[in-house]
């Protein structure tokens, strides 16, 4: 399953994974871009595609795309956690109740669907050498403070702390969490950021797919708690 597969990191990653014969689930608000996507990877790769078209604020969307994903497939090795907000701004004004809106996408959908989907992931634990995935695209944010990005940060570091304590309490069943790190990455969410930040000088989607694909092919004996991609320059612990 991945969320937020409409475009940028999760696009590129549900083409990935369908490349690699997986069958999937695909998600996100877009209705006619998931269909398209899952019209052109079932072409190309004869994997089945199911899409749900959700909200990942609303809970019972959520529950929704679990639901769906159990009836279309009954099994999950890989779950990508990768739908998200990104809002910026300074902590002395920073809205009460976009922080609510962006905990409610960023970390509560992720909770549920874990919740939701822990069951199949045992299941691939017990009968996989790779055991059930979880991968959640979190942040630099989340690890070391940026000037902008308090509430952005403190999601993402909610993200990172739900993967480390998944393992603590299930990675022995062969379920295991990373939480993948980048910093600004070039997708839609950081064009607005050029102007400090040039795009040429982000992390591009397709290293990003590359690095969360990677650990879909790691064994269930060997635990990343969190995997943190930077980008070049004299100052290693930034976005």
């Amino acid at each position: 399953m991945v969320t937020g597969a409409s475009r940028g990191i999760g696009e590129e990653v549900a083409r990935r994974l369908a490349s690699a014969g997986y069958d999937l689930t695909i998600t996100a608000r877009s209705t006619d871009a998931l269909a398209a996507l899952s019209e052109e990877l079932t072409d190309s790769h004869q994997v089945r595609v199911g899409t749900v078209s959700a909200d990942m604020a609303v809970e019972d969307d959520v529950r929704s795309i679990a639901a769906a994903h159990r009836d279309a497939h009954g099994s999950l090795d890989v779950l990508v956690l990768n739908a998200g907000m990104g809002a910026i701004g300074p902590v002395a004004d920073y809205p009460v109740r976009r922080l609510d809106k962006m905990f409610d996408i960023n970390v509560r959908s992720a909770f549920v669907l874990i919740q939701e989907l822990l069951p199949l992931l045992t299941a691939s634990g017990a009968s996989s050498p790779l055991g059930g995935k979880v991968l959640a695209v979190a942040s630099m944010t989340g690890i070391a403070g940026e000037p902008l990005n308090s509430a952005y940060g403190a999601t993402k570091a909610a993200l990172i702390s739900l993967c480390e304590t998944l393992n603590t309490e299930h990675a022995l069943e062969g379920v295991t969490a990373t939480a993948v790190c980048p910093g600004y990455v070039a997708t839609a969410m950081t064009q607005g950021l050029a102007e400090t930040v040039p795009l040429d000088t982000m992390l591009p989607v397709a290293d990003v797919a590359t690095a969360l694909m990677a650990l879909t092919t790691i064994t269930s004996r060997t635990v990343v708690p969190q995997l943190v991609l930077t980008r070049p320059g004299p100052h290693l612990w930034r976005a």
